[in-house]
């Protein structure tokens, strides 16, 4: 069974992918002052996931292109729809396997090599990893209302039976 953190880190991807269902390429491009459009916020938590989990965790880049475009403090940019989707997917299945193996003993040590500021703990990667999903999805909401979407999701899905609290 997946730590408890990984269980809610699971649950903030599949509810960033609901909130953004049903986007056009059109719309995820669509950038309002200052902040960044939905694509890009797609391809920068596909950037942290990489850096987290593929980089600091396995020293892999699979998608260096990714590293280069979508890096905090990389310009803006609005990135194709596909493309951002197709990147974060890549990345996120070759993270889960790993993800998969790690324990609470794993949680509260730094990854190997990691240039993480403080070498941070893993368990306190997960955490801002789950935040900053939060955050752009707030940020992505937004920019959707300001589109004019209606009958976007409200709230946060199926917690009580997807990712009940659960201690580690």
């Amino acid at each position: 069974m997946p730590h408890p953190l990984l269980v809610q880190l699971r649950f903030t991807r599949d509810e960033f992918q609901r909130a953004l269902a049903g986007l056009t390429d059109a719309d995820a491009r669509r950038r309002f002052l200052p902040m960044n459009c939905i694509s890009w916020n797609i391809g920068h938590l596909a950037w942290q996931e990489q850096r987290y989990w593929l980089w600091r965790g396995q020293g892999t880049l699979l998608l260096p292109e990714i590293d280069t475009q979508f890096s905090f403090g990389a310009p803006a940019s609005t990135p194709e729809l596909t493309a951002v989707w197709e990147a974060w997917h890549t990345i996120v299945a070759a993270a889960d396997p790993w993800l998969d193996t790690l324990n609470e003993a794993d949680m509260v040590a730094a990854p190997q090599g990691s240039d993480a500021p403080g070498n941070s703990l893993l368990g306190t990667m997960c955490l801002r990893m789950i935040y900053h999903y939060w955050y752009h999805l707030g940020e992505s909401m937004a920019v959707r209302q300001m589109l004019g979407h209606t009958g976007l999701p409200e709230f946060v899905g199926s917690m009580d039976t997807v990712a009940p609290y659960r201690s580690g």
